[in-house]
């Protein structure tokens, strides 16, 4: 398992934590950015984070790990080889999350949906969506970083850490109001 302020200190020390004036892919405005893929280019890191998912899960035993493209995929296939399972992925495709390269979900299997970090929980839900059609049982999701605040999941979720960050519509940002250019960060195009 990971301790939390070990897990906050690596996340710093690798860049993980951005300051400045950054557009969410809600559309609101922070001063705080986590950026996971800074944290998980450490294999060894990346690793262990999967592990710690993979023991603190009280869920159902996943037959499947399932992640959302971008994000995901390094720390869902760690959580996979945690489990000792197989590992997919969706990549939105005409802004539509899909199955591509013929990955297939067996119905029935349960699948456990892996992301970096939760912000709003729309890429978890589409990947949900995705899985359920094709005849799967959501056992839950997890993720690195839960920066979600008081809104939750439809199903069992485990983040390693919880944040808080501050954030700001956009008409009333003091970044905004202050001159400082605003920078898109994620991997979602709005």
């Amino acid at each position: 398992m990971i301790d939390e302020e070990e897990l906050r200190s690596y996340l710093a020390a690798s860049g993980a934590f951005l300051e400045g004036h950054f557009l969410l892919s809600s559309g609101l405005h922070s001063p705080n950015y986590v950026q996971c893929a800074q944290a998980l280019k450490n294999p060894a890191w990346a690793g262990r984070m999967g592990a710690a998912l993979a023991a603190g899960w009280s869920g159902a035993r996943p037959d499947l790990v399932l992640s959302p493209a971008m994000g995901g995929l390094i720390i869902g296939h760690e959580v996979a080889r945690a489990f000792g399972v197989d590992f997919i992925f969706t990549e939105r495709e005409n802004n539509v999350m899909t199955l591509r390269r013929g990955f297939r979900i067996p119905a029935g299997k349960k699948v456990v949906i892996v992301e970096d970090v939760f912000t709003t929980g729309k890429s978890t839900l589409e990947t949900a969506a995705s899985a359920a059609a094709a005849g799967a049982e959501i056992a839950g999701a997890m993720s690195v970083i839960n920066r979600m605040g008081e809104r939750t999941l439809p199903f069992p979720a485990l983040s390693l850490l919880r944040l808080g960050l501050t954030t700001y519509q956009p008409d009333k940002c003091p970044l905004c109001a202050a001159g400082t250019p605003v920078v898109k960060p994620g991997s979602r195009k709005f």
